[in-house]
């Protein structure tokens, strides 16, 4: 991050100053690289260490300001603007900024499948979410981040669930990211996934349509239902392998809802196994007896396309060890 007055110590697309007297605030001036990103996205990777919900409360008691004025979670920065960043001190006395283990360092290492100066595509271990907060100190992007520092505007890309493996791409630029953005948008970038539902799935059964409304739970807890005050969401489903007491699908979804996949194959009374959230309690009782033991989805392709002079790049996942093991063990 360059500094506004000395040489600059590297390249990045932020200029920063110190601001004077006890507060030990920041102040950031953003360039036109670092243009068009939302505040909170910005706060989230500035400030390391400070929890996902304190970070809203910041933005929410105006102790984040862009050009001395407040903001909402949603702004969008432009070229010029200068952010305050109000101090944090963790339980030490300063900033803290979790660090991934050795072994998680090595399981990310040996999982990347592409890396350019533009993009780095992963396929992410189930269980490891894509960015920390509510509770999870270290995600994805975080651990991408402490282990390449050259890279410190490492941005996820699109999102998947905490308990989904496979593929996963981030941008290294501001620029990458919004043209990853458009394509995911507009639906360009094409999704394939690989998951295990309880029982038969019916052979005619291949394409499912069926608006999505996310809800809130009285316990505070989010959730997705099929409901006509939705959105629309659509799903293609292809069985690939026929076993027992389970169907290994093909999935790709058309549009990009909040747990869309796990909703539709749910509502279709196939449930994906091992899920926690919309596999009701039986059906998570006989999933276990099955022998899974998390959830059973697997982004296994990405394509972009037109990336580099018309042609597309394309990123395959092999299916983790448990679900191949779970699948054989299946195997009719």
């Amino acid at each position: 991050m360059g500094v506004v007055g000395p040489p600059p110590q590297c390249n990045s697309s932020l200029q920063v100053t110190q601001s004077k007297g006890k507060t030990k605030a920041r102040l950031l001036r953003i360039d036109a690289e670092g243009a068009g990103q939302r505040i909170d996205n910005l706060l989230l990777r500035e400030l390391k260490g400070v929890p996902r919900s304190r970070i809203y409360s910041m933005l929410r008691k105006g102790e984040v300001r862009v050009n001395g004025r407040r903001i909402r979670a949603g702004h969008r920065l432009a070229a010029g603007e200068e952010v305050r960043l109000p101090p944090w001190h963790g339980p030490s006395g300063v900033a803290t900024a979790a660090s991934p283990s050795s072994g998680l360092s090595e399981r990310l290492e040996a999982g990347i499948l592409h890396e350019d100066d533009e993009l780095l595509v992963i396929d992410k271990p189930a269980g490891l979410a894509v960015h920390g907060g509510s509770g999870i100190h270290l995600g994805l992007v975080e651990a991408l981040r402490a282990l390449r520092p050259e890279a410190p505007r490492l941005e996820l890309a699109h999102r998947i669930d905490r308990d989904t493996s496979g593929c996963v791409v981030l941008a290294k630029r501001r620029a990458v990211l919004r043209r990853l953005h458009t394509l995911f948008r507009e639906r360009r970038a094409l999704k394939t996934y690989l998951t295990l539902v309880e029982g038969a799935w019916p052979a005619h059964l291949r394409r499912l349509d069926a608006p999505l409304e996310r809800r809130l739970a009285a316990s505070g807890e989010r959730f997705v239902r099929v409901s006509a005050a939705g959105k629309p969401a659509s799903t293609e489903a292809r069985v690939e392998r026929r076993l027992a007491g389970a169907t290994l699908l093909e999935v790709k979804p058309e549009t990009g809802r909040t747990h869309q996949i796990r909703v539709h194959l749910a509502a279709a009374g196939h449930p994906i196994l091992g899920d926690p959230k919309y596999a009701d309690p039986a059906a998570r009782a006989r999933h276990a007896d099955l022998g899974a033991r998390r959830l059973c989805l697997h982004a296994s392709e990405l394509v972009l396309p037109e990336w580099t002079s018309g042609s597309s790049l394309r990123f395959t996942a092999p299916l983790p060890r448990d679900m191949r093991e779970l699948i054989e063990a299946l195997a009719e």
